[in-house]
Formats: C-alpha cells, sequence, structure tokens
C-alpha cells in the first residue's frame, strides 16, 4: 500500500470549529473531521469577548485527537478563522485581556473618526478595502480614541489565527491574507501601510513582520500532541483567513470564473494577479483582500446565511425549534417574490430578532410584509439570490469580461434551494461544491509549503480529482428581472 500522507487543518469559524484532516494518497485528497466544537463569547459588561483560552482548548484537544489517530503520518499543522479580529501581546508574549468580537459596539461612530483623519477616498487608495464597521482598524482607532489602557502594554498585534500559530509553535508572525482584512495593510505591496498608521495614529510598534500563505513556522510544540510518538509535525503559517482558504480549493477551470464562498457570510469574487483600486471599485466598494501564490481576492462581503441563522435563533427562543432543512422547504412552499430585500440593510448586520427586522424593513419599503417562517426565509433567500447578481454584474464590469460561471463552496453548497435561486438570478451556471473548501484549502497550502504539490494550479487540478460537484442551471430567468430592478431601486435608497 502507497504511503498516505496526513494534514491537519485547524478551521474556526464564527459558530464553530473543527480539526479536519487531510488524507493524500498521492492521487486523491480525502478529509476526516476528527474533532468538532462550538466557538463561544461571553457578555462582559456591555461588550462581546471571544472566550479565547477555552478556544485554544479545544483545538488543542483535537490535534490530540488526530495524533492519536494518525500518528507519524501527520506531516503538518494549519490554522484558519474568520477575519479582522486580534489579540495584543505584551513584551513577555503574554495576552492582554480578552479579544472583541468583531461584533462589539465599540466600533460604533469610528468609521466617521478614522475619516476625520484620513479621507474615506485616501483610506480606500491606500488599503483597497470594503467599507465595513467592524473592519480591524476600525477597532484599534476604538482603543486610541477611548485611551485603552492595554495599548500602554501592548507590543504586539496577532490576528486570531496568528494567535493560534504562536501558542501552538511559539513563533510570532502576521500571515498576509488575515492581515488584509484589516484595512491597513497595502495590497501592492503585501506590507504595513505606515501611512495609514500614522495619520490614524495607531501604535506603529504593534504591526509585525509580513509573512505568506504556506510559510513554515517551525515545529508544533512537542506538549501537543498528547504524548503521542508522531515525529515532528511542521506548523505552517496557512492562507489564515477562512476565505482565502476556501477560495484556494475553488475547483474552477480557465480564468472566466467567479467564486461565491457561502456560509455565515456571503464573499463573491475573482482572483486577479494585482489589486484593483480604480474609482469604479471604490463606488462599487470592493475589497483587495490577499490570496494564495501572491494573488488578490477581489470580491464584495454579503451578508449570507447570517439572515436565516438569526431568524432559526430567534424563532428557537420562541421554543419553536426548526432544523435549516425545514425553514428551506418552508420556503420553497411560500409564495415568490412576496417582497424583496437588500440582505446588506445595515440593520441586518446587527444580533436581534431578524424576522422582525426582515418585517420592518418591507413595511418600511412600501411592500407586503411576510408573515409565516416560511415566506421570511424565502424572502431572505430571494434577497440573497438577487444580491449575488448585483455584485457578479459588477465584476463583470470591474474585470472588463463576462463571467462563465459561478462556482459555490462551503456551507451554503448544502441550501440546495438557495443554490438554484442563484442561478436563476444571475442566468449562468453555478457549480456548488465542495462544501469542505475551507479546510482542503488550508491543507493545500500546506501541501505546497512542505512541496507535496508544486502550485495551486496542480491543488486545484487535485480537488476537481477528490471532489464531487453539484451542477445547477437557469431554469426561470425571466422571472426575476422585476424583482432584480426592484433591488436596484432599494440599493438607491438611504434606509439607515
Amino acid at each position: 500500500m502507497a504511503r498516505q500522507s496526513c494534514y491537519l487543518a485547524v478551521d474556526v469559524g464564527a459558530e464553530s470549529g473543527r480539526v479536519v484532516a487531510g488524507l493524500f494518497d498521492g492521487s486523491r485528497l480525502s478529509t476526516r473531521e476528527v474533532y468538532r466544537f462550538p466557538n463561544r463569547s461571553v457578555r462582559i459588561l456591555g461588550h462581546s469577548f471571544w472566550e479565547i483560552f477555552r478556544l485554544y482548548a479545544e483545538i488543542t484537544e483535537g490535534i490530540a485527537r488526530a495524533a492519536s489517530t494518525y500518528g507519524q503520518s501527520i506531516a503538518s499543522v494549519g490554522v484558519d478563522t474568520w477575519g479582522v479580529d486580534y489579540g495584543l501581546l505584551d513584551r513577555t508574549g503574554h495576552l492582554v485581556g480578552s479579544p472583541y468580537i468583531y461584533r462589539d459596539k465599540r466600533t460604533d461612530g469610528m468609521m466617521d473618526e478614522a475619516f476625520r483623519r484620513l479621507s474615506r477616498e485616501e483610506l480606500y487608495r491606500h488599503t483597497g478595502i470594503q467599507f465595513m464597521f467592524f473592519n480591524t482598524v476600525y477597532q484599534i482607532l476604538s482603543e486610541v480614541v477611548e485611551n485603552n489602557p492595554r495599548l500602554d502594554v501592548a507590543e504586539s498585534l496577532l490576528f486570531i489565527p496568528d494567535l493560534m500559530n504562536y501558542w501552538l509553535s511559539g513563533v510570532q508572525a502576521n500571515e498576509r491574507t488575515i492581515a488584509s482584512t484589516s484595512q491597513i495593510l497595502d495590497p501592492r505591496t503585501g506590507r504595513w501601510s505606515t501611512e495609514v498608521i500614522a495619520k490614524l495614529g495607531l501604535p506603529g510598534r504593534l504591526f509585525r513582520d509580513i509573512v505568506e500563505p504556506g510559510t513554515v513556522l517551525g515545529p508544533l510544540l512537542p506538549e501537543l500532541l498528547g504524548g503521542q510518538s508522531v515525529g515532528s509535525p511542521q506548523l505552517v503559517a496557512s492562507a489564515g483567513h477562512d476565505t482565502a482558504s476556501a477560495v484556494a480549493a475553488v475547483p474552477g477551470e480557465g480564468d472566466s470564473f467567479a467564486y461565491l464562498s457561502s456560509g455565515t457570510w456571503s464573499l463573491m469574487g475573482v482572483e486577479s494577479a494585482s489589486p484593483v483600486l480604480s474609482e469604479k471599485a471604490y463606488s462599487y466598494n470592493f475589497t483587495n483582500e490577499g490570496g494564495v501564490a501572491g494573488t488578490i481576492r477581489l470580491l464584495a462581503n454579503i451578508s449570507g446565511l447570517w439572515l436565516v441563522q438569526e431568524c432559526r435563533r430567534t424563532w428557537a427562543s420562541e421554543g419553536k425549534d426548526h432544523s435549516y432543512e425545514e425553514l428551506s422547504a418552508l420556503a420553497e412552499r411560500s409564495p415568490a417574490f412576496l417582497a424583496v430585500i437588500d440582505p446588506d440593510y445595515s440593520e441586518f448586520a446587527k444580533p436581534g430578532n431578524m424576522p422582525e427586522k426582515i418585517r420592518e424593513y418591507c413595511r418600511t419599503t412600501g411592500q407586503r410584509v411576510p408573515d409565516s417562517r416560511g415566506s421570511i426565509v424565502r424572502t431572505a433567500l430571494e434577497g440573497l439570490a438577487l444580491k449575488y447578481r448585483f455584485v457578479l454584474e459588477r465584476l463583470d464590469d470591474l474585470t472588463g469580461q463576462h463571467i462563465d460561471a459561478l462556482n459555490i463552496v462551503g456551507g451554503g453548497t448544502q441550501n440546495t434551494l438557495l443554490n438554484q435561486f442563484t442561478a436563476d438570478s444571475v442566468n449562468r451556471p453555478v457549480i456548488a461544491g465542495p462544501i469542505e473548501a475551507t479546510s482542503i484549502g488550508n491543507i493545500l497550502v500546506q501541501m505546497m509549503a512542505l512541496g507535496e504539490i508544486s502550485s495551486l494550479r496542480e491543488g486545484r487540478d487535485l480537488v476537481r480529482r477528490s471532489v464531487t460537484t453539484t451542477r445547477y442551471r437557469p431554469s426561470t430567468p425571466d422571472r426575476w428581472e422585476a424583482p432584480f430592478t426592484k433591488l436596484h431601486e432599494l440599493t438607491g435608497r438611504n434606509l439607515s
């Protein structure tokens, strides 16, 4: 039997995390989930924090379980997480306070404060990043404005995957893809923007040297292996941003495809050899984030299945606990296009009673108001599919070409109703899969780092050999024209 190599992907989202084993037999890659765990937060005195030490404990438990199963075949470990959030370390390398959650209220008003110090246009010119209230730059600025005493003792800033890498290997580094979510990195140079740091008054000492995805940081600390004899697995700074990992695993062919990483957030874009910092990109509020192999991810953040997750959470608190499959079935049986919503309406980004927020949005915009759980979910899913077309047509415009197909990866690939809605709305083929794109992309970067594969193209060839995808074709695109016109009307109105 041929030797089987094992690569461990630690993949952590805002709701849960897992440790996944990637098993490579020389021809195909398969994945096995070793351990799954919740990612929890805590609210203290009006602020929200990640339970960061619990998260680390869960990660190390997963690695120890993998070591007991896969032993000597484990070659390396890589970590990816959500973007923008960070921890601060003092001069001894100890964490100073718990990391805040990106949706915490401390960023209220910070975008306006930033623009008083550095114009909106200049900030985009230096960073090429979409303006979102929770970006790292506004989080740090809030600490500067409030004279947060932890800044007095902080000597370095590590994003969440960087922090986990440090605790797993003892090496501090800022990996480029996760750093690029901050709105402080210059996408042309891949280095921190000294002008943004200076004009916003951010402590420059916090920002460490940038390393590329696929940098080997060193051996995993031996005490993390649960006493197992597994050799010396390497800790690889994989594509630390989960979307960057997911995009690396998109099994697209040729150069004319777009990707949609579908989950709590929907991130739609294309891969580019260089950043797009034009006036049009600025007006469209597109982002230029770091990708694997020196690429740029030109994309837009869309609110995603967060809308349905919050609806489900609200109904569960009322004693009506539905599975996502049940909610999709209710939506499918509900009337089409009862109302049109913009998923990126500012109030939808905040936790709370999402069903009532959707109803209130429809009242405010003079539309019929969905009154059942199925009709509310259908309105949310239709709104997402319409926004996908809105963004895809802008990608056509920015790239100067008609994008042939849309590749959907991530957990949202399991929502067949939304996938068909998307194909009908964008009027192009939709290819869904793999579900495990983030873990697979994390693993591909590790394989490139250790020389198992030579390039991103070879990695995508491996994905196509190893996974099954589902193709959705447009069936009723004409029905989506009037609702799409309505969405254009709504995005032009200030409802905030």
